[in-house]
Parts: C-alpha cells; structure tokens; sequence
C-alpha cells in the first residue's frame, strides 16, 4: 500500500512536471529544449560548428530566441534562461541605451578573476569606470601611437621579415597564425610594459612568461564548461586545469611582479609603455598596475593575430581582392617614395601618412572582422527585468548572448550578398573614402557603446602594417590538403592553424592599376 502512494505521488510529479516543460518548451522559438537538460544536448552535438550552428537558429527565428539550459521550475526562466539575439537594434539597447542594465556579471568576473583580477575587463561599475576613465586618457595620445608604430615595425622588419625569406629559401611552409600570435604577443608585451619576450625568433622557442600566460587562459576557459560549484571545489583540491590555472597565474604574479619593480626605478627614464605612463599619472598599487597590464594583454594579442589569420586566409583566395591590395599599395608608395626603384619601397616599413591612405586595405580587414569577428559571441548578465526593441521580455538574472558572428551573416542586415567577401561595401560610390555602416550596431567586432575598444585604431594601424608588409613582399597559398576550420573558443582561432606556402614577389609592375582604372587611394 506504501509503495503504491509512493509511485502514485511520483507519477503525479512527474505528470505535473511534464505538463509545465511543454507549457514553457513551447514559448521557446530556438533549439529543441529537453527535460532537465534544456537545450544542451544541441549544444553538444554542434560543439564543433558552434556559431554557424547559432546562426542558423537565428536566421530562422528572425534575429532572436530563447533558449534554456536548464529545464527545472523556478530556473528555467531565470538563471536558466539564455537570450540570443543579432539584431543591431537589441544590440543597441543591450551595449548602449540600457547599459547599466547589462553587465558582464557575476559568472564572467568568478571565472576570470584569478588571472584578471579587478582589470577593466573583468569588472563593472565605478571600478570598470575609474581604470576605463585612466586609460582613455593615454589611448588618445599621440604617443601610445608612436610607441605601438615602433614595436610593430621592429617586429615586422627584425623577427617576421627573415622567418619568411627563410621559408621561401628553402621551400617550407610556415604555419602562419602561430606566427602572427607570438608577433602580435611580442608587441603587446612591449607595449603594455616595455618587455620584449621574443616568441618571435628563428626555432619559436618557449618563453616561460608566455606559457604561464597562455595555460592560465585555457584553464580559465575551462570554467565556462563546468558548474561552478564544480569548479571551485577542483580549485579547493587543487585538480587538473585548475592545478594548472594555479601555477600558472602564481608564474605571471612573479614575473609581473618583477617587471613593476623594474619600471619603478626607471620610472624617469622617460619609457613609453602603457604601465609607465600609468605610474607617472598617480599613485597605483602593484596589484591594480599588474591588472592593468593582463588585462590588456589579453585584449590586444588574441583579437589581432585571429583577424589577420582569417584576412590573409580570404586574400589568398579572392584573387581580385589581393589585385586591388597591390594597386592601392602601388599607388600610395609611388606616389610618397617615388616609381623609379620599387624595390627601396621594402628598405623602410610604412610610414603613418602611409598606413592611413591605405582605404581598401582597412576596407578588406573590416570585411574580414564582420565575417570572422575575432570574438564570435559575447554575453550579458540581465539586472532587472526589461523588454528588448524587437519585443522579447528578458527577465532578471538571465542571460545575454549577442551573436557577433551571426549579425555580419544575416541578409536582413547586410543584404542577400552577406556571405560573399565584398570589401567594396566598406568604401564611398568613388572608391576613395572609407565608409563605415550608418548603424554602428551593424558591425561590433569592436564592441560599442561605453565599452567600445579604446584600441580599435591601434589594432588596424599594427594590422594595416602586418598585412601591407606582407603582401608587399610575398605571395601565400594555402598548402594544399590543408583544412581551414574554425575552433571553438571565445576567440575565434583556426582549428589546425593556417599552413602556407610562400612564393617572393620580385615583379612590381604587377602592381599597377589596370588601365583607366583610378587606384581607390589615389584621392585619399
């Protein structure tokens, strides 16, 4: 008799239960959501092709959906709940009209706080505002520009240039976005706190900081998998990743450590790094100063190198593209360092007048960034209730994500050609001014709003430079056989890095504009 009002309660629950997930499964217009376990099953099973799978839900549901991740009463339309959105009006309200309203939260700060600390980018509030206040100040120098020039070209003409003439001497190929990462790593470092760390060097050796830095990455990565009840207690104990995440940030505490020490007894001799400009402006503490240099590092390393990898992947198979690359770098360089010898144009890297002529060269990395942004999808913690422009209700303590990836692919937003590489779409009716969308919410590869990236007009000065360096001096082609895929990470790597081969050009006149063709920087 026990046993039958116990199965009998038990079925009732169930019964109840079930009634209520269909009555809530039912208002989700995303992936197919399955008891307890939401929509994870999905998830998995499209792990590999995460964000083409994102925006295939997108695009069917019109730009918005929500989904849950955990099917339980009183969860599921709360901290359950995941918003997923690419309309540039939802984006707008999300990371400018309601911004106060949608922070990176509680879950992004926990996860990265034993790498990143309180740094500007894993904070909100009045410490995101005072380190956001500080630093604008020194992006908008002349200065910081100077500096990031200098490193840049050192890099490209001292570490780059020789790895490049070594594999064309003997017929190698090189996997280009590990060599973009260790160059763009180098000059951040040197930037941010006046070090370089030569990953960059014939053999790729190992550098202990930059190992130490890149593990703590990962294992920090790793916390976005695993509950977090689950990953604190493996931190307790010690276990795995989070053994490693723990050596590995006590390694950059040591070295950073010693790196402040150093630039506070040459605090007057005048350096130009990012951390000294810091210590000259107030009285900071170590901790606060090392927060600043990790954070952004982190920032200006990945996102870089990840854009040049896909922009030297496209350019290499739009023949056309790379066409008017070389006109417009014909163009530019005959007329500031003459036509007579085109080979002096390789004695000296560019210079900025240079760079900022170079319009269909920015045209094709922002058309690079709007289909391979570096950072694919990025998420909010919601605050209090509140309803999106398209009319979605998204409740407090839920989630955000805002699908990057899937905006610069909707024809509803860029148009039925959306797909195609087109950087002429960046560029005036006359081909000559760069002309970014009218809805800056198009195009976030940059974030926008109160966050926007301070370093979007370092970032396309070092990649204008990388890509003009390049592509003045050699030819890439993909090695044959080799697959080209994206890996599933916050920042949007190449799965099996990018192999190429690497002929030298030695014909300048190829350059040339075809004729009665105006080179679209020639009225720049």
């Amino acid at each position: 008799m026990e046993t039958a009002m116990w199965l009998g309660a038990a079925a009732a629950c169930v019964a109840a239960y079930m009634i209520w997930f269909f009555r809530m499964a039912a208002g989700m217009q995303g992936p197919r959501v399955w008891p307890l376990v939401g929509s994870l099953p999905g998830l998995v099973q499209n792990a590999d092709r995460m964000h083409e799978w994102i925006a295939e839900n997108l695009r069917r549901t019109g730009g918005t959906y929500q989904t849950c991740i955990c099917a339980v009463p009183l969860l599921a339309r709360r901290q359950g709940l995941v918003t997923v959105t690419c309309d540039p009006r939802n984006l707008e309200h999300i990371l400018k009209t309601r911004f106060d309203n949608y922070p990176k939260g509680p879950t992004w700060h926990a996860v990265f706080h034993d790498l990143l600390g309180d740094g500007i980018f894993n904070t909100d509030g009045d410490t995101w505002l005072l380190q956001r206040k500080t630093a604008a100040l020194e992006f908008t120098t002349r200065t910081l520009r100077t500096a990031m020039s200098r490193w840049v070209s050192r890099s490209i003409h001292q570490r780059l240039l020789p790895i490049l003439d070594a594999a064309v001497a003997d017929g190698s190929a090189v996997d280009l976005q590990d060599l973009l990462l260790r160059l763009t790593f180098d000059n951040i470092c040197g930037l941010a706190f006046g070090r370089d760390p030569e990953t960059l060097a014939p053999g790729m050796p190992e550098n202990d900081f930059a190992t130490a830095f890149d593990r703590a990455t990962e294992a920090s990565l790793q916390r976005f998998i695993l509950p977090e009840v689950l990953w604190r207690f493996k931190k307790w104990l010690r276990l795995g990743m989070e053994g490693t995440l723990s050596r590995s940030v006590a390694h950059v505490d040591r070295y950073l450590s010693a790196v402040i020490k150093a630039r506070k007894l040459e605090l007057n001799s005048g350096h130009d790094d990012l951390l000294s400009r810091f210590m000259r402006k107030g009285s900071y503490t170590d901790d606060f100063l090392q927060n600043v240099a990790l954070n952004f590092i982190l920032a200006g390393r990945d996102t870089s190198s990840v854009a040049l990898s896909w922009f030297f992947w496209l350019v290499s198979t739009h023949p056309a593209v790379e066409q008017s690359i070389k006109s417009e770098l014909y163009s530019v360089l005959s007329d500031s360092r003459g036509s007579d010898d085109c080979k002096s144009w390789l004695d000296s890297p560019l210079a900025f007048e240079e760079l900022d002529r170079l319009v269909y060269l920015k045209a094709a990395l922002s058309e690079t960034l709007r289909l391979y942004p570096s950072v694919p999808e990025d998420s909010k913690h919601v605050v209090a209730d509140d309803v999106l422009p398209d009319n979605t209700f998204v409740p407090a303590g839920s989630a955000i994500t805002y699908s990057i990836y899937s905006t610069g692919r909707m024809k509803s937003v860029w148009g039925d050609d959306c797909l195609e590489f087109r950087p002429e779409r960046w560029l005036s009716d006359d081909g000559r001014r760069f002309e970014p969308p009218a809805d800056f919410f198009k195009f976030v590869s940059f974030n926008a709003g109160p966050r926007v990236c301070l370093g979007k007009d370092l970032a396309y000065l070092q990649m204008k430079s990388i890509a003009a360096g390049v592509l003045l001096r050699y030819r890439l082609a993909v090695v044959p056989g080799h697959r080209v895929e994206q890996k599933m990470s916050l920042t949007l790597f190449m799965k099996h890095g990018l192999m190429v081969n690497i002929r030298r050009r030695d014909d300048f006149s190829a350059f040339r504009p075809a004729a009665g063709v105006v080179a679209v920087a020639s009225g720049a």
